[in-house]
């Protein structure tokens, strides 16, 4: 279990990388993402305005965090694949002074990853959040994903 602290905008978040096979509290969820490989190389994506990123993004009303991801990676991605659960970022708001009862996060919430193995490759139209996608070694990640950190490498460890 590895922490670090972040900032996001003005305020300063707590996250902690929790490796489990079994998901938090649905309610609790603010996220859905993870790493998506083809090849031993790791998939990308050009989001609008974001830069690149890995496939991931917000659960649907009636969806449950595996659908959310293999929707989010067929829209940001133009992929479908195989997932496995690898556990989840807990996002601790208890010691950030900006967070309100209003916020629209739990103080506590988690951003679940998976890992997918891409079994179908979908021609890329961008027609969604991302303009392109690429494959990478996933050695080199931190030359493309400005906010790569100790949490995201140690899910990155776990996929491989």
């Amino acid at each position: 279990m590895t922490t670090t602290y972040v900032n996001w905008g003005e305020s300063r978040v707590k996250l902690t990388w929790e490796k489990n096979s079994v998901l938090p509290p649905n309610d609790l969820i603010t996220s859905v993402h993870g790493f998506c490989f083809r090849e031993d190389r790791l998939l990308l994506v050009d989001l609008n305005d974001r830069g690149w990123d890995f496939p991931g993004g917000h659960i649907e009303p009636e969806e449950t965090p595996e659908e959310c991801f293999k929707r989010e990676a067929l829209e940001e991605g133009y992929i479908e694949g195989e997932c496995k659960l690898l556990g989840y970022i807990i996002v601790d708001h208890t010691e950030n002074p900006n967070w309100e009862e209003s916020s629209p996060y739990p103080k506590v919430g988690y951003q679940v990853f998976y890992k997918m193995d891409i079994k179908k490759l979908l021609p890329f139209e961008g027609r969604h959040e991302s303009s392109q996608r690429i494959f990478i070694n996933p050695k080199e990640i931190s030359n493309y994903y400005s906010k790569w950190n100790i949490l995201y490498q140690e899910i990155m460890d776990c996929t491989l």
